[in-house]
C-alpha cells in the first residue's frame, strides 16, 4: 500500500467516525466538534486530490468561521443534552422512504462511476476532467452563478433567525 492510499483509508475513516459522532452525540457541542473532526478529514482528502484552494477554504471557512458561528450559537442558547423523544409521524412514515431513496441513489452513482471508469480502462473514448484554476472559479461564482450565491446566503440567514425565534418562543 502506498503513502496516500493509507492517508485516505485513515481520513476516510476520520470522516465516517466525526459523521457518526456528528449524529449519535447528545451534547451539541460535542456534534459541533464532531463537525469540525469531518470538515478536517474533508480538508486533506482534498489535498489528496490537488486542490489545496478548497482545501484551505474548508479549514479557514468551514473549520474555523462556520464552526465558530455554530458553537457560538449553542452557547447562546444554552442548548443542554438532548432529550430523546419518540418519532414524529412524519418521520416514521418519511424517513424510511427518503433513507431508501438516498441509498438508491449512491448505489447508482457508484454504479454509474464505476462504469465510466471500467469503459476508460477499456479504451472508452471519455473526456478527462479540465483543472479549473482558481480564478476562474471565483469568476464563475461571482457572474455566472451570483444569483444562486446570494440565495443561499439569504436561506443561511433566515435559518440562523428562525432558530434564534424557535430558542425564543420556549424561554
Amino acid at each position: 500500500m502506498s503513502v496516500p492510499l493509507l492517508v485516505f483509508i485513515a481520513c476516510g475513516a476520520f470522516a465516517i467516525l466525526g459523521a457518526l459522532g456528528l449524529i449519535f452525540a447528545r451534547e451539541p457541542v460535542h456534534s459541533a466538534l464532531s463537525l469540525i473532526l469531518v470538515m478536517i478529514a474533508l480538508a486533506v482528502l482534498y489535498l489528496l486530490l490537488g486542490a489545496a484552494f478548497i482545501a484551505a477554504v474548508q479549514i479557514l471557512v468551514y473549520g474555523g468561521a462556520i464552526m465558530v458561528l455554530f458553537v457560538f450559537v449553542i452557547m447562546l442558547l444554552n442548548a443542554g443534552e438532548e432529550v430523546r423523544t419518540n418519532l414524529s409521524h412524519l418521520a416514521r412514515w418519511a424517513g424510511i422512504p427518503l433513507a431508501i431513496f438516498f441509498l438508491l441513489e449512491v448505489a447508482y452513482s457508484l454504479f454509474r462511476e464505476y462504469g465510466s471508469r471500467a469503459a476508460m480502462a477499456g479504451g472508452g473514448n471519455a473526456a478527462a476532467p479540465v483543472p479549473v484554476s482558481t480564478t476562474e472559479l471565483s469568476l464563475k461564482l461571482f457572474t455566472d452563478f451570483v444569483l444562486p450565491f446570494e440565495l443561499t446566503s439569504i436561506l443561511i440567514l433566515i435559518a440562523v433567525l428562525g432558530a434564534i425565534v424557535l430558542a425564543k418562543k420556549e424561554s
